[in-house]
C-alpha cells in the first residue's frame, strides 16, 4: 500500500476537483441557468414551461429535476460504494460516472426549447455523474492523507477545483460575449459548445488522477448474498457504528441542516439574479467568477483559522454569515447590492465545503479500510439534504411566485444547524472532561 502525504499522489488527486468543478462552474452555477432561464422565458408564456405535458414555473422545474437526480445518487450509491469497499475497485466507478457525467454534458450541446425533455434528462444524468463519482473521490481523502494533513489536503482539492473551473470558465466566457470573433452567427450556440467543452474538460483532466490514484483496498470481511440488500444493510451498520460515536453523529446532524442552505444557495443564485434583479448574462458570469476567485482565498482561510481555533468554532462562524446572506438577498433590489453579496458568498462557501469535509474525515476513525463507506454515508446525508433545499425553496417560488421568499425560508436550516453546532461543542468538551477524569 502506498504511503501517505505524498506529494504526487495528492496533487493527482486534486487535479479530480480540477476536472469536474467546471461543470459544478458552468453547469449549475453561470451559464447553464442564465441560457435556461433566457429560452424558457417567452412572451407567450412569461417563465411557465410544458414539461412533459404538466405546466411548471421555469427555475422550480429545474430545482425539481435536479433534486429528482439528487434523490436518485441517494438511493444508488449505498448499493455501489458497498461493491466498491468489497472489491476494492472505488476507482472503477470513478470513472464509470465521470463518463456519464461528461458525456450528459456534452450532450447538452442538442439543448434548445423544442428539445426541453432531452435538456432536462442531460442536466440530470450530469448531476448524478458528478456528485456520484465525488462520492468515491472524497473517500480517498484518510486514505492519502494522515491526521493533521487532511484540512490542507481537503482545501487544496477545492483550491485545484476553483482555479480549473475558472480558466474554462474564461475561455467559455469568451465565446459567449465575444461570439462574432469566431463567426458565431446562432445566440444558442456560444451556451452549448460551452457545455461541450465542459465535459470534453472533464473526461480529459480526469485521466490524471485515474493514471495515479491507488484503485482501493478490497475489505474481504464483508460479503452479501443481495447486492442491493446489502449496500443499504452496510450503510445500516455505519449508522449503527455511528451512533456509538457522539461527536461524529451530532456533527452529522449539524451538517445535514446547514447543507440544506449551502447547497441551495450554490444551485439557485445564478437564477436568483437573472430572475429577481433582471441581471444580463455576462454580468451574472462575472459574478460567478468573481465568487469563485475568492472561494479560493476562501478555503485557505478556513484551514488555517481551524488551526487557530478549532474546526467546529470555525463552521459556527461561518453559518452565522450564511444565515446573513439570506436575509441580505431577501433584501438585494440593486446589482452593486448582489456583487458586494456575491463576495461574501464566495468566501463562505469553499471554507465550508472544505473543512466540511476534512471535519467528517477527522471524526472517521483512522486507518479503517472502508471509507467508500463511511463517505458514502456523508454523501447521502447531503444529497438528502440538497434534495430537501432544493424542493423547498422549488416549492416556496411556486407558491409566492418570489425567489426571494425561498431564500429568506433557508435560513430556517442554517439556524438549525447553527444551534446543533453549539450542541456539538458541547458534547466535544464533555468528551475532553470524561477523558482526562478517566485518565486521573
Amino acid at each position: 500500500m502506498e504511503s501517505k502525504d505524498n506529494p504526487q499522489t495528492i496533487r493527482a488527486w486534486a487535479m479530480f476537483d480540477w476536472a469536474n468543478s467546471a461543470y459544478n462552474l458552468v453547469i449549475t452555477s453561470t451559464i447553464f441557468p442564465a441560457y435556461y432561464t433566457a429560452i424558457t422565458t417567452t412572451k407567450a408564456k412569461g417563465d411557465k414551461v410544458m414539461f412533459m405535458g404538466h405546466e411548471f414555473v421555469n427555475t422550480a422545474l429545474s430545482n425539481y429535476v435536479l433534486a429528482a437526480a439528487y434523490f436518485v445518487v441517494v438511493l444508488m450509491l449505498p448499493i455501489l460504494t458497498s461493491i466498491a469497499d468489497y472489491k476494492g475497485n472505488k476507482k472503477s466507478y470513478m470513472q464509470l460516472f465521470t463518463w456519464i457525467g461528461g458525456l450528459a454534458c456534452c450532450g447538452l450541446f442538442f439543448f434548445k426549447l423544442d428539445t426541453l425533455e432531452l435538456g432536462m434528462f442531460c442536466f440530470a444524468l450530469a448531476a448524478i455523474g458528478y456528485c456520484s463519482g465525488a462520492v468515491f473521490y472524497n473517500s480517498y481523502l484518510p486514505q492519502i492523507a494522515t491526521l493533521d494533513k487532511q484540512d490542507a489536503v481537503s482545501a487544496k482539492g477545492f483550491t485545484y477545483g476553483y482555479i480549473g473551473s475558472v480558466l474554462l470558465q474564461i475561455v467559455c466566457f469568451v465565446f459567449v460575449m465575444k461570439p462574432e470573433w469566431f463567426g458565431i452567427t446562432d445566440q444558442s450556440f456560444a451556451p452549448r459548445l460551452s457545455f461541450l467543452l465542459v465535459g470534453i474538460w472533464w473526461l480529459g483532466f480526469a485521466q490524471i488522477p485515474f493514471f495515479k490514484l491507488p484503485k482501493g483496498e478490497p475489505n474481504n470481511t464483508k460479503h452479501h448474498d443481495n447486492i442491493i440488500s446489502g449496500g443499504f444493510k452496510e450503510l445500516g451498520h455505519v449508522w449503527e457504528k455511528i451512533k456509538a460515536m457522539p461527536v461524529l453523529k451530532r456533527y452529522l446532524s449539524a451538517f445535514f441542516f446547514y447543507s440544506m442552505g449551502v447547497q441551495t444557495v450554490m444551485l439557485v443564485a445564478t437564477g436568483f439574479a437573472a430572475k429577481e434583479l433582471t441581471m444580463p448574462t455576462e454580468s451574472l458570469i462575472a459574478i460567478i467568477l468573481i465568487i469563485q476567485l475568492v472561494a479560493i482565498a476562501g478555503a485557505a482561510l478556513m484551514s488555517k483559522l481551524s488551526g487557530i481555533y478549532g474546526n467546529i468554532k470555525v463552521l459556527i462562524g461561518v453559518v452565522v454569515i450564511w444565515i446573513f446572506v439570506c436575509v441580505a438577498a431577501y433584501f438585494t433590489q440593486t446589482a452593486v447590492q448582489f456583487y458586494l453579496l456575491a463576495v461574501v458568498v464566495g468566501l463562505v462557501m469553499g471554507g465550508i465545503q472544505s473543512l466540511s469535509r476534512s471535519t467528517y474525515s477527522k471524526f472517521l476513525p483512522q486507518n479503517i479500510p472502508d471509507t467508500a463507506s463511511y463517505f458514502s454515508f456523508y454523501d447521502v446525508t447531503e444529497k438528502l439534504a440538497i434534495v430537501i433545499g432544493l424542493f423547498t425553496f422549488g416549492f416556496v417560488e411556486s407558491l409566492t411566485h418570489s425567489m426571494r421568499n425561498s431564500a429568506l425560508v433557508l435560513t430556517i436550516f442554517f439556524i438549525a444547524g447553527l444551534l446543533l453546532l453549539f450542541l456539538l461543542l458541547k458534547t466535544q468538551r464533555q468528551n475532553v472532561q470524561n477523558t482526562i477524569v478517566g485518565a486521573v
